[in-house]
């Protein structure tokens, strides 16, 4: 049952995202330039990255933890 208020929170969440970008969206003014298009195309890739990074290094750091306390 607290997995699929998650799913459903998760689902709501995204779209309400969506109806935001697709009516909201094209009252922004963004130019279109290479820089602008390398980061929105390279911006999920860089979140993730660090994101399982970090989690990686927590994880790596109380496993270590762990066996040290042993």
């Amino acid at each position: 049952m607290k997995q699929t208020g998650f799913i459903f929170k998760v689902l709501v969440i995204s779209a309400g995202l969506s109806i935001l970008i697709k009516y909201g969206g094209s009252s922004l003014f963004i130019p279109v330039t290479p820089i602008n298009i390398l980061i929105v195309v390279f911006m999920p890739t860089v979140v993730m990255a660090i994101a399982l990074g970090g989690r990686y290094v927590l994880t790596s750091a109380a496993i270590s933890n762990d066996a040290h306390d042993r």
